[in-house]
């Protein structure tokens, strides 16, 4: 459920449900597409977080992905951990987890209008027992578990520390670190003192009791706990043995806990108040109010290590964690104290990218030369020899096949000519830039590509033409896949969930159907061109069957299912390299892929249409698919210029 599915289908119908019903359909269903064979694996293709290595930390001595994590009460059940570890998360809170279970009949209500979520007051969950027994089960990520105890309230302070010890230890061997959530604001401030420095004794002693050594303690600081108080606190307490601190995210209404956007500014007022007393060493993870991108910049710019996302999921969709992490490598590329992970001598035309450029020049002149002798004797010399029948004999034979040929091979060079435009384009703008959605995209394509040659011989006809070309383009492909492909984009990313982002998940999903409609097409043509090779609109166009051609020539056939087949996997490789582009490459003001879209699939189109209403196959339901995927490609050149043309701003657009 990318953004460009998730904000223009799924969120409004979504949205229609009450809360807790939309909750639990949406977790349930990614946990169960997560479980399937390839699951993971679709879902990982689906968003493709690059790999990052400036991105990586340790807190608490814990080794971080991702500064991002995901909120323990956003699924309190776990069920779409395993979905959502793909996602570019960095590490999963659970919790909070109490003793005892915490119900509530209470409904969770939402406030679209300031995108907020509303549950009930008390920290329902499913009490220490079921914990222990969901997290002895495989989990089916690596993510570091940062298990949130909490004592109930109203608790005197040593009750509280009897519960939090025999919540940590029935948590230890899970947790990778504890949030300790046991501030009361009844108690004085002695009381609390004494109750934190009782807690990281107890803690320091865990080897013994639980057998699998202490854990790092990271206090939780209640979104909504005075000011006052904590400064108070924190002049008191003896931080050498708190590893962080957490800020919370529920603020307490007479309408319940509310988890929303508006949780930012008291996070903020926390952050600075904690670095004014306790210095930039320590680490703090900031939970309320990251809706975008911005406001994950702003917490860390104010002191904040880890940002954790609840209602920002909901509402921006679950692209929010990747466009964090791209908006902060961006930062940190710009700053000059990251200058030498980022900075490296751009690679030589030789090296890898110029020969992907070459790679696409030459299939632009090969598709040029394949439309110019389609377009005109339809078939080379070895065709003829072939067949053993020159183009006069088969006019005579039948008027329409050298026209239904020419279809076939013009179609094919208008794929080929959009093949290598969107290469040369991937090449010198991406390639060459290291970025790794591009050698990806390539690569796949390119063996999808190459590997559409074996179709040519699915009916025992050999190309020498496409063979010889296949040989001389195959170094070119193998030479520009050396070297890693994993620097940070140039481009500054989108911050905001404005009207020009919104408006361009639309167009992006556009691109996405269209690559896979293509895809689909390229290869359901390879396919029948392979097997039946005809569908019935061409034999109706004939006016032939497949026996009548066998009567003309038995070697016809063979010859008009090689061009098929041929044309299926073109069309199936240039659409893997459209649908990869639509997935992971589109971002504010990357210029050249909207030009790439344009001048890459007009070829395409332009060879379709144009040879079909030249030799007057003008059948409605043969050319529907071909109308389909025009209007899906008009709409979404339309709806993506504002946000590909347009470079990121300071300010949001409204």
């Amino acid at each position: 459920m990318p953004d460009w599915s998730y904000q223009t289908l799924f969120r409004p119908a979504l949205f229609r449900l009450p809360s807790r019903i939309a909750r639990d359909f949406t977790l349930n269903a990614m946990g169960a597409l997560s479980r399937l064979p390839g699951g993971s694996l679709v879902i990982r293709t689906l968003g493709h977080m690059e790999p990052a290595p400036m991105l990586e930390s340790k807190l608490a001595g814990v080794r971080i992905t991702y500064p991002v994590g995901l909120s323990g009460s956003l699924d309190p059940r776990g069920v779409a951990h395993k979905a959502i570890a793909q996602f570019g998360i960095g590490f999963i809170e659970i919790g909070p987890v109490t003793l005892e279970p915490v119900e509530s009949d209470r409904p969770i209500e939402r406030n679209n209008e300031k995108e907020a979520i509303i549950y009930p007051p008390d920290p329902v969950n499913a009490g220490l027992e079921d914990t222990v027994r969901r997290l002895k089960h495989k989990q089916g990520h690596s993510l570091p578990l940062m298990i949130r105890t909490s004592s109930r309230r109203g608790r005197e302070w040593k009750e509280a520390l009897q519960e939090q010890r025999q919540l940590m230890d029935a948590l230890r061997p899970y947790a990778a670190a504890f949030y300790v959530d046991s501030l009361d604001e009844r108690w004085t401030i002695e009381e609390t003192v004494h109750h934190l420095e009782a807690m990281a004794q107890a803690e320091a002693g865990g080897a013994g009791r639980g057998g699998s050594g202490s854990r790092p303690m990271l206090l939780y600081i209640p979104l909504d706990y005075p000011l006052e108080r904590l400064a108070e606190l924190l002049k008191r307490v003896r931080m050498e043995h708190w590893a962080g601190f957490v800020i919370g995210e529920r603020q307490m209404t007479e309408e319940g806990a509310v988890v929303g956007r508006a949780g930012k500014e008291p996070g903020l007022h926390k952050i600075r108040l904690i670095r004014k007393l306790c210095g930039d060493d320590i680490p703090i993870v900031a939970s309320g109010g990251v809706h975008e991108p911005q406001d994950a910049l702003d917490l860390m710019q104010a002191g904040a290590r880890y940002v954790q996302l609840h209602s920002g999921l909901v509402y921006a969709g679950p692209g929010l964690p990747k466009r964090i992490n791209e908006a902060v490598i961006y930062e940190r590329s710009c700053n000059k104290a990251h200058k030498d992970l980022t900075e490296s001598a751009e690679p030589s035309f030789w090296y890898n990218w110029g020969w992907m450029c070459l790679l696409g020049a030459g299939m632009i002149v090969g598709g040029i030369l394949a439309w110019l002798i389609a377009a005109s004797t339809v078939m080379l010399p070895y065709d003829v020899q072939f067949l053993g029948m020159d183009t006069l004999t088969i006019r005579q034979m039948n008027p329409l096949l050298l026209r239904f040929m020419s279809h076939d091979r013009v179609t094919l060079a208008g794929t080929m000519i959009s093949i290598g435009i969107l290469y040369f384009q991937f090449a010198y703008y991406g390639l060459r830039q290291g970025l790794h959605w591009v050698k990806t995209a390539l690569m796949t394509s390119c063996i999808v590509g190459f590997s559409s040659f074996f179709l040519y011989l699915g009916y025992g006809y050999f190309d020498p033409l496409h063979a010889l070309a296949g040989a001389v383009l195959l170094p070119m492909f193998i030479l520009s896949m050396r070297g890693r492909a994993d620097n940070p984009s140039v481009e500054p990313p989108n911050l905001y969930n404005d009207r020009l982002w919104k408006r361009a998940q639309w167009g992006q999903l556009m691109m996405v159907m269209l690559g896979f409609s293509l895809a689909i097409g390229g290869g359901v043509i390879s396919w029948i061109g392979i097997t039946r090779v005809f569908v019935p609109e061409d034999l109706q166009y004939l006016c032939a069957t497949p026996a009548m051609l066998n009567e003309i020539n038995d070697r016809l056939i063979p010859l008009i299912a090689h061009d098929r087949a041929g044309f299926g996997g073109a069309l199936f490789s240039d659409a893997i390299a459209l649908l990869a582009a639509a997935l992971w490459g589109v971002s504010q003001g990357r210029r050249w892929l909207w030009w790439t879209f344009l001048i890459g699939g007009f070829p395409g189109f332009l060879a379709g249409f144009s040879v079909h209403w030249a030799i007057g196959y003008t059948d409605f339901i043969h050319l529907l698919p071909a109308y389909f995927a025009a209007a899906l490609y008009i709409a979404g050149l339309i709806l993506l210029y504002p946000y590909l043309m347009h470079r990121r701003t300071d300010t949001k657009n409204q």
